[in-house]
């Protein structure tokens, strides 16, 4: 399930006309490699990385999906990584 909900993140995110050149930014991913790299998980969990910095992003993005903020954590925790601390 987090996989799926990750898509759904990386659609958001590339339907944003600001944020998905931010996105392919700080990934250092084309457009061209996103179709390629979008079932990684570790990927996926570089999108909700990307996501999280921006309580903004969250929250629009939460809404345009149909859930509550929170859950971004929630799948970002159930992706590689997800287990390790956060020191902020």
């Amino acid at each position: 399930m987090a996989e799926t909900r990750a898509l759904a993140v990386l659609g958001w995110i590339a339907g944003q006309d600001e944020i998905f050149p931010a996105f392919l930014g700080a990934t250092g991913t084309s457009e061209s490699d996103l179709r390629r790299r979008a079932g990684d998980p570790e990927f996926l969990a570089a999108v909700l990385d990307f996501v999280l910095m921006d309580d903004a992003w969250v929250i629009d993005c939460a809404a345009a999906l149909g859930c509550p903020p929170e859950q971004m954590l929630h799948i970002r925790a159930a992706l590689p990584g997800g287990d390790l601390p956060h020191w902020t």
